[in-house]
């Protein structure tokens, strides 16, 4: 009698990765990405093709300790065996954390209620070589409590699409209107960290959100100017945005 063939499961996994040398998560034509370098050692493992999907996308230079992805394929051993054979092979700079199997209606952008992104700043000085590709370092000691109070008038509801760097074209398309949980503040000497909790995020909105508090440590904006920003809803040159490396992904909430 001859075995039945396995049913076609959705597996979830958490991946870790330093995007330093990397195009961001989307597959992009003639460049390695988080996504390119998984679905190729996917398609080793299964022997065809596999598609997966990320909670969202990281640009070029982001990094994550916790981004999310579901695929669909048919795998008749347990789940350990599996991760094992997803880490072989793969560049240190990617690792699987966890694969298990879900329901089928389980989808890694849609079914995620929230994300949590941490911000690495060190200001006042330079940081060290181990440090330097994970963090924005700046000469200037920024005003930390002026950055705070910027910050309370960027937590709630808002329309951020003064906070976002999409086309005017995209923009328009999407609904702009994020709720931000959390935007802390904390630090100690020449070390800050911003982390950003919400609903979901517009393109590159944590990095604007960024870039506009540390104007305003820098004595470039004002706290109060947040809300005027805002109300404005069109992103304008007020808005910095920070640069990649200092960005990190850190958990999807489900």
């Amino acid at each position: 009698m001859s075995a039945q063939p396995t049913e076609v499961s959705r597996w979830k996994c958490t991946v870790a990765y330093d995007g330093s040398a990397l195009a961001g998560w989307q597959i992009q034509p003639n460049a390695e990405t988080v996504q390119s370098v998984i679905e190729a050692r996917l398609a080793a493992v299964f022997k065809t093709p596999v598609d997966i999907t990320g909670s969202g996308r990281t640009d070029s230079g982001v990094h994550a300790r916790g981004q999310v992805f579901h695929f669909d394929a048919q795998w008749s051993h347990d789940p350990a065996k599996l991760l094992t054979a997803m880490r072989i092979g793969l560049p240190p700079t990617i690792q699987i954390l966890t694969a298990k199997k879900v329901p089928a209606t389980f989808h890694a952008r849609f079914s995620a209620k929230g994300k949590i992104y941490h911000y690495d700043i060190c200001h006042g000085a330079f940081a060290d070589p181990f440090t330097q590709a994970y963090t924005w370092s700046m000469a200037r000691t920024l005003d930390i409590e002026a950055m705070r109070a910027a910050a309370k008038l960027l937590v709630g509801t808002h329309d951020f699409r003064a906070f976002t760097a999409m086309p005017g074209s995209g923009v328009e398309k999407e609904d702009t209107v994020r709720t931000v949980k959390r935007l802390d503040i904390t630090g100690r000497g020449t070390r800050l960290r911003i982390a950003a909790e919400g609903n979901g995020f517009l393109y590159k909105m944590v990095r604007s959100l960024t870039g506009a508090l540390v104007d305003v440590g820098a004595g470039r904006l004002k706290p109060d100017d947040m809300t005027e920003i805002l109300a404005s809803q069109v992103r304008t040159q007020r808005v910095f945005t920070a640069p990649p490396q200092g960005l990190c992904l850190v958990k999807v909430f489900y």
